[in-house]
């Protein structure tokens, strides 16, 4: 693995997870952001959280932390080969990121956007080499969760392609690669049609959200976590798949547009947990709880390559 220090631009939540990530496997970082002391109090607060989970010692997050350094000018970011740009989502602003990083890094191998949304294809025009940009798009927080969909533009080099895929591979990334881009690229396309099925039958009176997540849960949400769904409909039989799918299709939801439930909800600005309203009630819910839950799945996935001793 590179002796270079990985470069992360932003030190909002993806920025720092990523460097909880690498120098958690032993690979220098370093992060260009003003107001270093927010970043490292993020950083310290992950490290906490695996130390109480029992992933990580005291000694090795010392050690984890010596890896980590900030800096507010590009020129700090001068021996990276690679960039990670964790800033926000507007092209100018990322324009701006990628000339500056051009001018300052002479030995630049890749840029990797950590974009939920925009098109490698756009990013290439804010770059001179444009064999250098692409999409990592990590999720949050991308030091647990082991998913990175790697996407490129038509002109991005092979050679950038694999310097970013060995290095998160290194640190245990499962790395899903998209042959060409489409909006919402892999995850987001299937879980955003799940959800449109969900909210259909919600509306349609089929059955509740509670009925729907309860059945998730307990049928085959566990057996994906194990196999895929390319596995699982093979081993099932590719003539009985058709069956289902020739009754079944035609009463699916199609709609094109958002879900007039999830509309009214959005006018009268119940937004979810962030206001404490959605299509469940959140105010009461035990939230130290649900956050344990929702990182519980990815424990068994934590294959760190730790620096320092035990």
């Amino acid at each position: 693995m590179t002796e270079h220090p990985v470069a992360i631009i932003g030190k909002g939540m993806i920025g720092i997870s990523l460097a909880v990530l690498f120098t958690g496997n032993g690979v220098p970082a370093v992060v260009l952001a003003k107001n270093s002391e927010a970043g490292l109090e993020k950083y310290r607060t992950y490290y906490k959280d695996l130390i109480a989970q029992g992933l990580v010692t005291e000694k090795q997050a010392a050690a984890c932390e010596s890896l980590l350094s900030f800096t507010e000018e590009y020129a700090g970011l001068r021996e990276a080969e690679i960039v990670f740009e964790c800033v926000t989502e507007k092209l100018e602003v990322k324009y701006e990121v990628y000339r500056r990083v051009e001018a300052g890094c002479p030995n630049l191998k890749a840029i990797a956007s950590t974009t939920s949304a925009i098109s490698p294809a756009d990013l290439a025009k804010g770059m001179e080499q444009r064999e250098k940009i692409m999409v990592a798009h990590p999720y949050n927080p991308p030091h647990m969760v082991p998913c990175v969909e790697l996407v490129k533009n038509e002109f991005t080099a092979q050679a950038s392609i694999d310097a970013v895929t060995e290095l998160l591979e290194y640190c245990g990334r499962e790395v899903c690669k998209m042959n060409k881009p489409a909006p919402g690229f892999i995850a987001n396309r299937l879980q955003h049609a799940l959800y449109r099925e969900a909210v259909y039958m919600v509306e349609q009176g089929i059955c509740g959200p509670e009925d729907i997540d309860k059945c998730i849960r307990s049928s085959w949400g566990p057996r994906y976590t194990s196999i895929g769904l390319f596995d699982h409909f093979d081993y099932a039989g590719l003539d009985l798949i058709a069956n289902i799918e020739g009754y079944l299709y035609p009463d699916l939801c199609d709609t094109k547009e958002v879900h007039p439930s999830l509309q009214e909800r959005l006018n009268r600005g119940d937004l979810g947990y962030k206001t404490g309203m959605g299509y469940y009630d959140w105010r009461e819910r035990d939230m130290d709880a649900f956050r344990k839950k929702t990182s519980d799945p990815y424990l068994r996935f934590f294959n760190w390559k730790l620096p320092g001793s035990v």
